[in-house]
């Protein structure tokens, strides 16, 4: 899968400066033309903690903005039932706008500090 130069770059210099821990793992956004999927790991261990992605939410078609804030809202209230409130945001080198805003809004009106 081809990845494009500016977006790996960017990617690297954020993954440079954050890491997560135990105490406040690293939510990481993905997304791909139709779908956006969201992790919360703890880089310390190398362990993925929780996960929520739009198609486990049953999109069909296309993610939009208010499926990508479900899929926000979904992960913290995973993670909040498994004892997790503060968190790293990684945007992964995707400008914060649209999606991955919607995602880390519908994040926090779940109960997640960032």
């Amino acid at each position: 899968m081809a990845v494009s130069n500016s977006r790996l770059r960017i990617k690297r210099g954020i993954r440079r400066k954050i890491s997560g821990t135990s105490e406040r793992p690293r939510i990481s956004v993905f997304k791909s033309n139709a779908k956006i999927y969201a992790q919360i790991i703890d880089d310390e261990k190398g362990h993925t903690l929780f996960s929520a992605s739009s198609a486990e939410l049953g999109a069909k078609e296309n993610t939009n903005i208010e499926k990508s804030k479900e899929v926000g809202k979904k992960l913290a209230e995973k993670a909040v039932a498994g004892g997790v409130t503060e968190v790293v945001f990684d945007r992964n080198g995707y400008v914060y706008h649209g999606k991955v805003k919607a995602l880390a809004e519908g994040a926090r009106e779940g109960g997640l500090k960032f």
